[in-house]
């Protein structure tokens, strides 16, 4: 029997990365779900208003707005919306906004449409359990500098300034990848 795509849960996919997100929406329309696809949180809002999807899966850092704009609007339109947050350069505090703004779960890339489609079915909060080993000190910094960037809207001269860093540095800091403990 054939499901016929309003029968399929509708599922919004927003990510910069066109190759990702082509890839990753013919994976998941492989699943069952109907996808709706845009590159840019600008694309998505209207999407988003016209039909509120029920699934939605959400790239963090994109050109012009934050993806945290996109889940907070997601979650004001239909609170029972279930998002996933997907990003490159996780962060305890970006972690902690998405959920606060309704995101369900957040991610790590890469991620494949099967860890997707899991995290659909987890609670945030049932997945954060106590760190045993104490986080290094790159760690923290790196947290605390996200943490920063985003209480300035992303602003790089006005977080270097807050860091009194120099903004160059700052640069240098956020084009590597979040330190991970082991």
């Amino acid at each position: 029997m054939s499901t016929t795509p309003s029968e399929q849960p509708s599922l919004l996919l927003v990510d910069d990365d066109a190759t990702f997100c082509a890839v990753l929406a013919k994976a998941l329309l492989k699943r069952g779900f109907a996808v709706t696809s845009a590159n840019s949180v600008e694309q998505a809002l209207p999407l988003a208003a016209a039909n509120p999807p029920e699934f939605a899966v959400v790239d963090l850092k994109m050109d012009g707005a934050s993806g945290l704009v996109l889940v907070k609007a997601l979650h004001e339109l239909d609170p029972a919306t279930r998002i996933v947050m997907l990003t490159g350069y996780a962060s305890i505090a970006t972690a902690v906004e998405a959920i606060k703004l309704g995101a369900t779960q957040y991610l790590t890339k890469p991620a494949n449409a099967d860890e997707i489609i899991e995290a659909f079915g987890h609670a945030a909060s049932a997945d954060i359990e106590p760190n045993v080993q104490p986080t290094s000190v790159d760690r923290l910094e790196w947290e605390h500098i996200q943490r920063v960037l985003q209480d300035h809207d992303g602003n790089v001269s006005a977080t270097a300034r807050a860091l009194n860093m120099h903004r160059r540095t700052l640069q240098r800091k956020l084009t590597k990848r979040p330190i991970l403990d082991n």
